[in-house]
């Protein structure tokens, strides 16, 4: 049984690695197309919308394993069929549940690699690959494109005109709400940073305090204050959820909730990473129902066919359960686990038909 099992890992994996080296090529040279029209934008030109697309390809990569592990795997057995290799093994008596277990190994190494990608490689690389866009269309070192941000400390909300790599942000806004919920105070500082020591330092820093007698105004050239906003949560903030690292995604909800703000789009995000992870491993199991039934003698253009039918079956599902529970506040957990509890579903469905 090892070397059935590093035979039928070898073949699904390599399969897996060839589909994935296909679609990434698509999909660069898609992204690189869509960053032409940008390339007349401050100094942003052709050469830094490659660097660009290259930066992105391994968050691309993350979330197409899925399909492409359902359809190399589909590829590789079903060639492993064709040629009656996988009859001569059950032949030998090997059970077809056997074989999927198997496969499952091929399966999991391939999910523990997206893990790695997906937690220690993509997010960093496509943050930089933002910024670096950013910096060469805006001609600022800004990681906001231009944009402003807003982040919430307790009763102090924050309106940061922009944030730099390092953490110097312009312009800032300071509303402070009272018990009560009404505003309490506004300030604007007309330069902001970090310290070493995660405290705020504001220059030129002017606040307008507002009390049942009226309104009192101060100003001081320089002022520090601790907040329990710090650089990871400005970091974290300007990055969209699908860059984020799981870790990155924990860290912002934990933030979100205990600040008292709506965290369904991260957790949406976070639940659906998870599964759509877990799934890896679940689709080879299903390429292994499939090469046994009627895709057995069905050339590489057939098997390919099916894969893609249910390889975008599943992703347009995941995707539109989890656009109807941000916008209908639905259960993110729930919506996140379905396509993949469907998907379970199928597969124990086409290994029972299985002889």
């Amino acid at each position: 049984m090892k070397v059935f099992t590093l035979y039928l890992v070898r073949s699904v994996v390599s399969t897996t690695l060839i589909v994935v080296a296909v679609l990434l090529a698509l999909a660069g040279f898609f992204e690189f197309i869509a960053q032409l029209d940008d390339t007349s934008v401050g100094r942003y030109d052709t050469w830094d919308a490659a660097v660009y697309t290259l930066l992105r390809l391994p968050l691309l990569a993350v979330q197409m394993l899925p399909v492409a592990t359902l359809l190399g795997a589909m590829l590789g057995l079903g060639t492993l069929a064709s040629h009656s290799e996988l009859v001569v093994m059950r032949a030998s008596g090997v059970s077809h549940y056997r074989l999927a277990g198997s496969v499952a190994v091929a399966g999991a190494l391939i999910m523990l690699g997206t893990v790695v990608l997906g937690e220690y490689l993509a997010p960093p690389l496509d943050q930089f690959a933002r910024k670096y866009r950013s910096v060469a269309k805006n001609e600022e070192a800004g990681l906001t494109g231009g944009r402003s941000t807003w982040v919430r400390d307790g009763s102090t909300i924050f309106n940061v005109e922009r944030i730099s790599s390092e953490f110097e942000f312009g312009g800032v806004y300071l509303f402070e709400l009272g018990p009560d919920r009404r505003l309490a105070s506004v300030s604007h500082a007309d330069n902001a940073g970090l310290d070493a020591e995660e405290r705020w330092v504001f220059e030129n820093f002017a606040r307008t305090r507002f009390t049942d007698e009226g309104a009192t105004a101060s100003r001081q050239p320089r002022t520090v204050e601790d907040y329990g906003v710090d650089a990871e949560v400005l970091g974290i903030a300007v990055v969209k959820p699908g860059s984020l690292s799981v870790r990155g995604l924990l860290s912002y909800i934990g933030y979100l909730k205990k600040n008292e703000l709506d965290a369904t789009t991260y957790q949406t995000e976070l639940w659906n990473r998870i599964a759509s992870t877990l799934t890896i491993t679940l689709m080879p199991v299903l390429a292994i129902g499939f090469v046994f039934g009627s895709l057995r003698s069905a050339g590489a253009g057939g098997r390919l066919m099916v894969g893609v039918l249910i390889g975008l079956a599943y992703f347009l599902a995941s995707r539109m359960l989890a656009n109807t529970g941000v916008v209908f506040n639905l259960n993110p957990a729930v919506l996140a686990w379905l396509p993949t509890v469907a998907l379970l579903a199928v597969t124990a469905f086409v290994l029972s038909r299985v002889r």
